[in-house]
């Protein structure tokens, strides 16, 4: 069974960082795609950052330059270091993941990932 726990999020003023965690339990990181997506209120859920199990890393174009994601394959977690935030990050935190063969728009799609956590709440103020 596979198991993701968001840690991180919290309230914040436009212009502060957080650092979101996403602890997998079941699976090896190195077999997965994994990607951050985030839903707003009233929003469909969209895709934040992915880094695929080869190593390509690919960030929507509004975090660009401001969010970093990586991955420890020892400690079997993602992150998200999330820099200069401003009120329209304001969302539910997913982290995702998916051993399948994924490549290009699919990497960004919500529907091709099999794993989910639970979410952490991230809300900047301005």
């Amino acid at each position: 069974q596979v198991v993701m726990v968001e840690s991180g999020g919290g309230s914040v003023q436009a212009g502060g960082s957080l650092r979101l965690s996403c602890v997998l339990s079941g699976y090896s990181t190195i077999k997965l795609h994994m990607a951050w997506f985030r839903q707003a209120p009233e929003k469909e859920r969209e895709w934040v950052a992915v880094i695929s199990r080869y190593g390509t890393i690919k960030y929507t174009y509004t975090v660009q330059g401001r969010f970093t994601i990586s991955k420890d394959n020892a400690k079997n977690t993602l992150y998200l270091e999330m820099n200069r935030l401003n009120p329209e990050d304001t969302a539910m935190y997913y982290c995702a993941a998916d051993p399948r063969p994924l490549w290009g728009e699919r990497l960004l799609r919500p529907d091709e990932y099999n794993y989910w956590g639970q979410g952490t709440q991230v809300t900047v103020s301005s």
